[in-house]
């Protein structure tokens, strides 16, 4: 089985230093990503393009992303061809090989409200480490709602890019086992979390409940006597036994 070496196991499953909504409003947000991946801005140049390589296919029409490409140069498609139809995902504006790509591109639900995107991947070369910069602007009209749909947005591209950066790094989109199962860890305590902070909250609503009913009912003093009890009705009462 071939070893994948340290440095690339690092640059490959760390985080990315930076993953940030810049702006966010109702006609316009803008995202960005930036990270390190050791390999060549050659390397990195072309395997952004291999697009069908590291894509997610839950963010494709057809649901493979092999049916993917983009022809990296300007007015080239990224594009989705499939036996039942077809989908153009942007454009190419821009294409400097080892440098930077750049797409006019709104993505999935994106495209049918009418907005624009442009879509920028920059790579800067440190020594044998590639620097990987995503941006991504969108802008659209007052009634547009962009900062509702920013963080889903920001979700969907910021797990786009980790899989990128995995690929240019190990030749896989995808998480390791041990990343899978750390990543499985922490969902099952967030959920166990979650129920137990959903318990307790309905035992503190419920002893509330129970105060509040406690507080309308007046308490018997503690000295009162308690009123005497009568005999029962059609009951002749025994004179006493000598």
């Amino acid at each position: 089985m071939r070893r994948i070496p340290l440095a690339l196991a690092i640059a490959a499953f760390a985080p990315f230093a930076q993953a940030e909504v810049k702006e966010s409003a109702a006609d316009a947000f803008f995202l960005t990503f930036t990270g390190t991946v050791a390999a060549p801005t050659a390397k990195a140049y072309d395997d952004i393009v291999h697009v069908a390589r590291w894509w997610n296919s839950e963010h494709t029409y057809s649901g493979r992303a092999v049916n993917l490409s983009i022809r990296a140069e300007a007015g080239g498609c990224f594009c989705e061809k499939w036996k039942d139809g077809s989908a153009e995902h942007g454009e190419v504006l821009m294409a400097i090989p080892g440098r930077m790509l750049r797409l006019r591109a709104a993505l999935g639900p994106l495209q049918e409200r009418a907005l624009t995107g442009i879509l920028t991947f920059w790579l800067s070369n440190d020594d044998s480490t590639t620097t990987l910069t995503v941006e991504y602007r969108v802008n659209g009209a007052n009634a547009s709602g962009l900062d509702q749909l920013a963080p889903s947005v920001d979700q969907m591209l910021g797990d786009q890019v980790e899989r990128l950066r995995r690929y240019i790094a190990t030749g896989s989109p995808e998480p390791p086992p041990e990343e899978k199962a750390a990543a499985a860890a922490a969902a099952a305590v967030a959920e166990k979390a979650a129920a137990d902070a959903e318990i307790e909250a309905r035992i503190r609503a419920l002893k509330a409940e129970i105060e509040s009913h406690g507080a309308a009912t007046p308490a018997r003093a503690g000295g009162a006597p308690r009123p005497a009890q009568r005999a029962p009705k059609n009951e002749t009462p025994q004179p006493p036994r000598p």
